[in-house]
């Protein structure tokens, strides 16, 4: 919640005081249910991914998280017919059959963190689908700062009940804890403004190539997670599941290179 309020407090900014680039208006109904559907889609997403975290090691989520490619091949193709390369959907078995290997050496697996992981890694890949639409259709199209703008305040009035929900007194806990360290204001105010810097950059990419090379690009960023957590937690990690780890990312790096050699 509080990332999505500094990404709406940055992109009004922006918009409003800057002028970085013209406001867009909603033009039509069925534009703003496709605008809140993200915002579903997104809050569903993170908070399966923090659900999971407090069940399965950062190492174990972030090799499900690698599959997100798969599912967004999945939903790109059942929503808007866009077909790949034969050889990129190769690429991608690797990928999968990785976390399938990984899942059955993990010595910290648990079922109920792993349900939650796979719908997140779903749910995130679904919305990097609808994202590519808002921003590439030629009758609903909208650029970058302005999806934001509208996004974010949906999802704050999403994410409002389920954070009172979930966490109990959590305004209390905060002040609480930043009365002892001071410091964590700072580290907040830090977190959620890279947020929006995240949530934009996520989105040219997604504009200028495609759902599924965002994705896996993103991977990139889960091997190197998977290393520095394992480090940082010392969560046991087994020879099978380290195996898993290294195909996936092999998988990641055939998927680049078609991408790559697919493009020219």
């Amino acid at each position: 919640m509080c990332h999505m309020s500094s990404c709406a407090l940055f992109s009004y900014i922006a918009i409003a005081w800057l002028k970085m680039v013209p406001l867009q208006t909603i033009r039509s109904r069925v534009q703003l249910v496709k605008i809140s559907a993200l915002s579903l889609i997104f809050c569903a997403s993170v908070v399966s991914g923090n659900i999971s975290l407090r069940y399965l090691p950062v190492s174990f989520n972030q090799a499900i998280g690698a599959t997100t490619p798969f599912f967004t091949a999945v939903f790109a193709y059942l929503m808007t017919l866009k077909k790949e390369a034969w050889l990129t959907y190769i690429t991608l078995i690797p990928v999968v059959a990785g976390v399938v290997i990984a899942s059955g050496g993990e010595p910290s697996f648990n079922l109920f963190g792993f349900i939650m992981c796979v719908g997140a890694t779903a749910a995130r890949a679904l919305k990097t689908v609808v994202q590519g639409i808002l921003l590439s259709s030629e009758g609903e199209k909208l650029n970058s700062m302005n999806l934001l703008l509208y996004m974010a305040p949906i999802a704050v009035v999403l994410l409002l009940p389920a954070t009172i929900y979930m966490e109990e007194n959590v305004v209390g806990v905060t002040i609480a804890l930043a009365r002892q360290d001071f410091r964590l204001v700072w580290l907040l105010i830090f977190n959620s403004s890279l947020a929006y810097f995240v949530n934009l950059t996520n989105f040219l990419v997604t504009k200028h190539t495609s759902a599924l090379t965002l994705q896996v690009l993103g991977n990139a960023k889960g091997a190197v997670a998977v290393v520095v957590s394992i480090l940082i937690f010392r969560n046991p990690v087994s020879v099978t599941g380290m195996a898993g780890y290294t195909l996936t990312v092999i998988g990641v790096v055939l998927y680049g290179e078609v991408k790559k050699r697919s493009s020219k």
